[in-house]
């Protein structure tokens, strides 16, 4: 390996750390301004808890979607290969710094305006919350397969997870509906 080759990787590695500390840094005082904007403005959190709530619906939609297909490209690559190597970061990253983040303040937000917007009441309310807990489920199944990918245990192949990139999109468009359509 020439020293060009050794300090990009080790540069990668160093920026993937300022870039997730970056995150952290901005969803932090994304947070603490929601929190001031709660504590002094009450009568105006409303709109603003919506609007935090769709950026970090699109936030944790754009991992969820992306991810299936990086497993797919991976599922491809030779165990131990410099680009299955890359895929692996690139998994744990997109996972630990954007769709793990953004599905926490989906939750918070969504929840927080099911109470305040409707008293959880509505049926069209209940079957989405049913389908974001599915979405949750498919969440919670990536990030068992990013561990397994991590630790060289992938056992599915390239078709499965194309499969499974396909969840998100059905679930997206069924919580899309009940939220515009209400039909129940």
């Amino acid at each position: 390996m020439t020293m060009m080759g050794k300090g990009s990787q080790e540069g990668g590695a160093n920026g993937g750390a300022t870039a997730m500390r970056r995150a952290a840094i901005a969803i932090a005082v994304f947070l603490v301004l929601a929190g001031l904007l709660f504590l002094f403005g009450p009568d105006d959190f409303y709109p603003w808890a919506k609007a935090i709530h769709v950026i970090a619906v699109i936030s944790w939609m754009a991992g969820m979607l992306y991810l299936p297909r990086l497993l797919v490209y991976h599922a491809d690559a030779e165990k131990g290969s410099v680009q299955s190597e890359t895929f692996k970061v690139m998994e744990r990253r997109l996972l630990r710094g954007i769709i793990n983040p953004a599905m926490v303040v989906t939750w918070a937000f969504g929840l927080w305006l099911a109470w305040k917007g409707f008293g959880f009441h509505g049926g069209w309310l209940h079957a989405k919350i049913a389908a974001v807990l599915g979405l949750s489920a498919v969440h919670g199944y990536l990030a068992g397969a990013v561990r397994k990918f991590a630790e060289d245990r992938n056992e599915k192949t390239a078709r499965h997870w194309r499969i499974v990139n396909e969840i998100p999109t059905l679930l997206m468009i069924v919580i899309v509906v009940l939220v515009i359509v209400k039909p129940f």
